[in-house]
């Protein structure tokens, strides 16, 4: 073969070799993202913005924007992480998408609305992606780590509602379909088993969670440079100790944590991290670092309520204009929809005022009142789910009763959404801040007016009054059950229970118990040392 040939042959060996070195796979581009996302937010949304902006594959695209939307929920910026999860490259690119991608669509979804406190939606989507035989029986390995995640994610919804058989269910399944090919499925197991530990924690099986985080920990610490997981470990770890009441052993797997994460934009667990160590400092009578650490978590805090308000907003907007399901939020317009919230609160508002006045004249005195208290828990307790309109209400309705006759809610309607908010109460979901009548009208999936009927003809209040009742219900009962809860400051009492002010707080309280939080705390303190 002549020698200018031989070289030709070199020089396009060559430059196969080089081009295809230069463009790798996709799937290990969008791993090394992925791994990103654990290292450094900011990093993986510039990194994968590089990919995103010179990739034309739609399919990549969605994969790549989940990944970006995912950094901004951990840095807590909602708004950006719902915005870029749902930008489309062309109005119709969802009609030529794969079976895969319209499942990992779904699941984006699921996942959106979980960041946003929203957990009856993102358990009702998985719930019917998970019913599919051919989804669960596929071999494909991407099919199998987003059934993974899948089952990840509604371990977490049940979680949050209290069902730990469930979510330890779920995480059992989650395991199945992790083939630790990757590092997205090396993380996914990881994430798993720190899970896993929480539940154990709950469940009082202290031994087995720490033998559990203490082996996740210690490979962490053998690889380089997990932040995240590392500093979520070493959270999970310190709760052991707190409910061990060994709050210096708690406070130090804290610290390790933070120093993971404290110059990297995790801003969601870094709140979760501040709570605990103002909790342990609490504990210690440590008054000092207890408000340093209080204040950084208040400021986080306030600025994530805010992001999650605006990012609720922006799904639910998404949700009317690009989605044919059955939600509320669909049949209205924005502006139509708000001044119809703003009347129901200014309802809301004058039947709380009438409600606290005609109470505070009825009260005599603090043992009378505290008495009244535990009557009011105790018929809370045995009232039937169908009981008679409160007078007030019945005068109420006099001059709306033409307007009601045209609306009226069925018995078989009232019954179902009756049910779910009986459900529904066994959470401790109304301690949110965010929580209101079209936060839970959306999470129950029901008519936002047929809602507020039922709570209005059924617990014989407003949603405001209704509410407020469950949580000052929930810290009574804290406060009477568990002797920690006397010791804690009732700005901490009014900040845990979802008030947004100690103020607010201290009239709701005495209004629904007849005494104020101290008066309350003083009883207590009394009957338990007598």
């Amino acid at each position: 073969m002549p020698k200018k040939n031989i070289q030709i042959i070199f020089f396009l060996l060559c430059s196969a070799f080089l081009s295809a070195q230069s463009s790798p796979d996709f799937s290990i581009l969008a791993d090394k993202a992925f791994q990103k996302l654990y290292q450094n937010p900011d990093d993986c949304i510039n990194y994968s913005l590089s990919i995103l902006n010179s990739d034309k594959n739609i399919e990549h695209k969605i994969v790549l924007r989940n990944i970006i939307s995912q950094a901004y929920a951990m840095k807590g910026d909602y708004v950006q992480s719902v915005n870029i999860s749902t930008q489309k490259e062309e109005p119709d690119e969802d009609k030529r998408l794969s079976y895969f991608m319209q499942t990992f669509g779904d699941y984006n979804l699921a996942d959106q609305y979980q960041n946003l406190d929203l957990y009856n939606q993102s358990q009702r989507i998985i719930s019917n992606l998970l019913s599919d035989p051919k989804l669960l029986k596929s071999e494909d390995k991407k099919m199998r780590i987003t059934v993974a995640k899948l089952y990840q994610l509604q371990a977490l919804n049940f979680g949050i509602s209290r069902n730990h058989i469930s979510m330890l269910e779920n995480l059992n399944k989650s395991d199945q379909y992790i083939d630790y090919h990757n590092e997205e499925n090396k993380i996914i197991a990881i994430e798993n088993n720190i899970f896993r530990s929480s539940y154990l924690l709950k469940k009082n099986k202290t031994s087995e969670a720490r033998k559990i985080i203490e082996n996740v920990i210690l490979k962490l610490e053998k690889e380089e440079n997990q932040p995240f997981l590392l500093a979520l470990a070493y959270e999970n770890f310190s709760r052991y100790y707190f409910i061990k009441g060994d709050y210096h052993s708690s406070i130090q797997q804290l610290e390790k944590g933070l120093a993971n994460i404290e110059n990297l934009p995790f801003n969601t667990l870094k709140t979760k991290i501040y709570e605990s160590l103002s909790k342990n400092y609490f504990a210690l009578h440590n008054d000092e670092k207890y408000h340093e650490y209080y204040k950084l978590y208040s400021e986080n805090t306030a600025k994530i309520d805010s992001s999650t308000k605006e990012g609720i907003r922006y799904i639910v907007k998404l949700v009317e204009s690009s989605q044919n399901k059955n939600i509320e939020f669909q049949k209205q317009n924005q502006l139509k929809r708000f001044w119809i919230i703003a009347s129901v609160f200014s309802l809301i508002i004058i039947g709380l005022i009438i409600y606290f006045l005609a109470l505070k004249t009825k009260r005599k005195d603090l043992k009378k009142q505290f008495e009244f208290f535990e009557k009011q828990k105790t018929r809370k307790k045995t009232i039937p789910l169908h009981t008679d309109v409160p007078k007030k209400e019945e005068i109420l309705s006099i001059d709306k009763s033409t307007e009601k006759d045209s609306n009226k809610i069925s018995k078989e309607k009232e019954d179902e959404i009756l049910q779910k908010l009986e459900q529904w109460e066994e959470t401790d979901q109304f301690l949110s801040k965010n929580m209101s009548l079209s936060m839970l009208s959306t999470q129950m999936g029901v008519n936002t007016k047929y809602l507020s009927e039922v709570i209005n003809n059924n617990k014989g209040k407003n949603f405001n009054g209704y509410i407020n009742e469950l949580r000052i219900n929930h810290i009574a009962h804290l406060l009477k059950t568990d002797p920690t809860y006397l010791n804690y400051k009732v700005s901490y009492l009014a900040e845990y229970s979802g008030f947004s002010s100690h103020s607010a707080f201290t009239t709701i309280f005495k209004s629904v118990t007849g005494m104020s939080p101290n008066a309350y705390i003083q009883e207590i303190s009394k009957s338990r040392t007598s």
